[in-house]
C-alpha cells in the first residue's frame, strides 16, 4: 500500500485506528498491548463473543468499542483503519478475505493460511486492491535472532555450516483447545504452531529451502496432533538447519546452536518479552533486555557450559517494532515488515515437513 492515508478524523496525523478480531492468548498478548503502544496506532474495537474477554479487553483498554463479531468491524468499514485477525487458524483466512474485499489492510497472526496456496491468494487479492496484507512473525524480533543476525553480518561465524534451532516445553498433558484439535481444518498442532516461527526464522536467516525431511510424532496420552517434531532443511545456499519444536522435552536444548568455519553461536533461554507481556508489562525502557547470565556464547573447541567462548551481549528484543513498521507502511508506503508471500515460502516447507513424516520421504522443493 502506497501513499499516506488519513485517520478516521479524515485529517492528516491522526492515528489509524485499529480492529482487534480475537482476544485470547494471541489477541490479549501481543496484539493488542503492542497496537497500543505503537505511535500512530490507536485500538479502536476488539472483537469477542466471550463475556469474560470482554470485561478483560475493557478492563485493560477503557475506551475500546467491544463487538460480537467481525461482521459489525465490515459494516463500519469506513471508521477503521487496519483489521488485526488473531483468532483461531481456521478463521485467519475467510477472515483476512474479507477484510480486504472491505477496504481495509490486513495484519493476520501466523500462520496466515493452513496451506502456501491459499497465502499466495490472499496476496494475490492485497495486490489487486492496492492493500497492506502482513502476517505477525514477530520473533523476527526475538533477542537471540537479532543477535545472530548481527553476528553473521559482522562475519564472526565464519561459513554457517549447521543452524540448529529449538523451541522446547515440558507439557506433558494435554491442554487441549483448538491449537491441539486432530481436526485437520483446525489446522492445530506443533508443526504449524511453533514451526511456523522456527521455519520463518531458518529462512530469514539462509534464504529458500531446496529439501526437507521431517519427523513428527504425537507422545502425550490423549494427544490429538502432533506434540514433537524435527524438520531438516538444505537450503539452496548448502546451509543446513535442523529445527525442533516439542511439547515432550524433559530436559530443554539450547534455543540456538550456529555451528560455522571459524567459530559457533550458543544461546540458551527464551526471549524475555513474551512473559513481560503475559505478566502486564508493556514496553518501555529496558524493554526486551535480559541479565548477563543469560548472554550466549561465542567460540570454538570447547563447550560453553564448561566456559567455552567469550560472552556475547544479547541485543533487546523489539516487538514493538513490527506494529512500527506496520505504522509506517500504512502512514508513509514503507515496505511491508512481513509479507504474505514470505509466508508462503514457510507454508511451502510445512507442507513438505507433513508430506515428509507421513510418506518418510525427503521432499524436494
Amino acid at each position: 500500500m502506497t501513499g499516506t492515508p488519513l485517520g478516521t478524523s479524515g485529517t492528516p496525523g491522526s492515528p489509524l485506528r485499529v480492529g482487534l478480531v480475537g482476544y485470547g492468548l494471541a489477541g490479549s498478548v501481543f496484539h493488542a498491548p503492542l497496537i497500543a503502544a505503537t505511535e500512530g496506532l490507536v485500538l479502536d474495537t476488539v472483537v469477542t463473543s466471550n463475556p469474560e474477554r470482554q470485561q478483560q479487553a475493557r478492563a485493560e483498554f477503557p475506551d475500546v468499542r467491544l463487538a460480537t463479531g467481525p461482521d459489525e468491524l465490515f459494516d463500519r468499514a469506513g471508521e477503521l483503519d487496519l483489521i488485526v485477525v488473531a483468532s483461531p487458524n481456521k478463521t485467519h483466512v475467510p477472515l483476512a478475505t474479507a477484510a480486504l474485499e472491505a477496504g481495509l489492510p490486513v495484519v493476520v497472526d501466523k500462520p496466515v493460511a493452513g496451506t502456501a496456496a491459499e497465502a499466495r491468494e490472499l496476496a494475490a487479492l492485497a495486490e489487486e486492491r492496492g492493500l497492506l496484507l502482513s502476517v505477525f512473525q514477530n520473533r523476527r524480533w526475538d533477542n537471540d535472532f537479532l543477535t545472530l543476525r548481527k553476528l553473521l553480518a559482522e562475519g564472526e561465524l565464519g561459513d554457517v555450516w549447521r543452524f540448529e534451532s529449538r523451541f522446547e516445553r515440558w507439557r506433558p498433558k494435554p491442554k487441549g483447545g483448538w491449537r491441539e484439535s486432530g481436526d485437520p481444518a483446525e489446522i492445530g498442532g506443533l508443526l504449524y504452531d511453533l514451526g511456523s516461527h522456527v521455519v520463518d526464522q531458518a529462512l530469514v536467516l539462509f534464504g529458500p529451502a531446496a529439501a526437507v525431511y521431517a519427523e513428527s510424532e504425537i507422545r502425550r496420552p490423549g494427544a490429538e496432533t502432533d506434540d514433537d517434531t524435527f524438520i531438516a532443511i538444505t537450503h539452496t545456499n548448502g546451509v543446513r538447519s535442523h529445527l525442533y519444536v516439542s511439547a515432550t522435552t524433559a530436559q530443554l536444548g539450547p534455543r540456538f546452536r550456529v555451528l560455522g568455519s571459524a567459530a559457533g553461536y550458543v544461546k540458551y533461554g527464551l526471549d524475555p518479552q513474551e512473559a513481560g507481556l503475559r505478566d502486564g508489562h508493556r514496553p518501555g525502557p529496558g524493554w526486551g533486555v535480559e541479565p548477563e547470565s543469560l548472554w550466549g556464547r561465542v567460540g570454538s573447541g570447547e563447550s560453553p557450559v564448561t566456559g567455552g567462548g567469550r560472552p556475547e551481549p544479547t541485543l533487546p528484543g523489539d516487538y514493538p517494532a513490527y506494529y512500527a513498521a506496520v505504522a509506517k507502511a500504512l502512514l508513509e508506503g514503507a515496505p511491508n515488515p512481513v509479507t504474505a508471500l514470505e509466508a508462503a515460502a514457510a507454508l511451502d516447507v510445512l507442507e513438505a515437513a507433513r508430506r515428509s513424516a507421513r510418506e518418510k520421504v525427503t521432499v524436494t522443493l
